[in-house]
């Protein structure tokens, strides 16, 4: 596992950044992440069709930039700076809501979006879901198609009686199998995953980076050079999130500059409430005397400074999670007014019955 890891951190340089490396350290990319639209009966998942229209209302009137996730990924190869209000549209699983309402409205403003696709039920032609041909006729108007897997599994699960080698070649082999599907289907897979569920850890980033993709999750924050390749957070739209205030603080928010996250796994070991320790690189503009931590349905969690001058603080919650994915999110605001910066990280605590690797 220490390898595993070893490789993770070299490979991508994602969890520990020398500041000097990066042009622009506050400048990032707003990821959204949609599922239905207009479906109420999927309340945790859906947003109504008034609010997704207020939502591209907003974007369209304060002229902020829609990019691909391509061009994103590319600037952060780079190295280069993202200009201010970078925001990507991103849509999960290909439900036909997409096609009925979502993709009408994104092709009329021309703008770009990526529908991460479990291939599975799409190939029986389930009716809940767009078909292949929807799917062809989209791309001629700005969508992009990537993988989230064959059958939207928990990926990190391993079934009854399964070995670790084992459970790496069948996660593999469905990667590969959902990625062939786009290839032959569409014309093209980009190199690009999204967790199911937003569910990841180091073992299933060492099967992503082996195929050579970035990967994105469901936490919250803001994609920059500071972000790790293989867990690049997306901002949820859907249920309360979706209102429009909450709306414009997302979209608005700013990388917090967080160089190095311990552990770096999300697995729920021995303690429960976990202890994350954080370190930011300076920036003058992030007010750390007003840091803030969150954890999933709790108050805030106690944030203790190890050493405030070289930016170091450690997050706890106050009670043990009892769900499958809970988070802590930080926040500080910026000295520029109404602007916040953000980072969140994913924990998973094992479920009975199953082995996680």
């Amino acid at each position: 596992m220490r390898h595993t890891l070893i490789k993770l951190l070299v490979f991508w340089g994602a969890l520990t950044l020398s500041s000097s490396v990066l042009s622009n350290p506050a400048s990032g990319a707003t990821v959204l992440m949609y599922h239905h639209f207009g479906e109420s009966r999927f309340s945790s998942t859906n947003v109504t069709l008034q609010q997704f229209d207020a939502h591209l209302h907003y974007l369209e009137q304060n002229h902020f930039k829609i990019w691909p996730l391509e061009k994103i990924i590319k600037r952060l190869e780079t190295g280069h700076a993202f200009p201010d209000r970078v925001v990507a549209i991103t849509i999960d699983d290909a439900y036909r809501s997409i096609y009925t309402h979502a993709y009408p409205r994104l092709k009329k403003r021309g703008w770009p979006f990526t529908v991460f696709v479990s291939t599975d039920p799409i190939d029986k032609q389930m009716p809940a879901f767009m078909s292949w041909d929807q799917m062809r006729e989209m791309q001629q108007h700005g969508a992009s198609f990537a993988n989230h897997t064959t059958h939207h599994d928990f990926l990190i699960n391993r079934k009854e009686n399964e070995t670790a080698d084992n459970w790496r070649l069948r996660i593999r082999h469905d990667l590969k199998t959902a990625q062939q599907r786009l290839q032959t289907e569409l014309g093209s897979a980009p190199a690009l995953f999204a967790y199911p569920y937003g569910e990841y850890h180091s073992a299933l980033q060492q099967i992503v980076q082996d195929l050579g993709w970035s990967a994105f999750g469901q936490q919250s924050g803001v994609v920059s050079q500071y972000s790790d390749r293989l867990a690049l957070p997306r901002y949820p739209m859907a249920a309360q999130f979706a209102a429009l205030p909450s709306f414009k603080t997302r979209v608005m928010s700013l990388p917090l500059p967080v160089i190095n996250a311990s552990p770096v796994d999300t697995i729920i070991k021995q303690q429960n409430p976990p202890r994350l320790q954080l370190t930011l690189a300076q920036d003058d503009d992030v007010q750390t005397d007003q840091l803030n931590c969150f954890a999933s349905n709790q108050e805030a969690a106690k944030v203790t400074w190890v050493d405030k001058e070289k930016g170091r603080f450690s997050v706890k919650a106050d009670k043990p999670f009892n769900s499958r994915r809970s988070r802590y999110n930080c926040t500080a605001p910026s000295k520029r007014s109404g602007r916040y910066y953000w980072y969140s990280h994913l924990w998973i605590s094992p479920t009975p019955g199953s082995s996680n690797n």
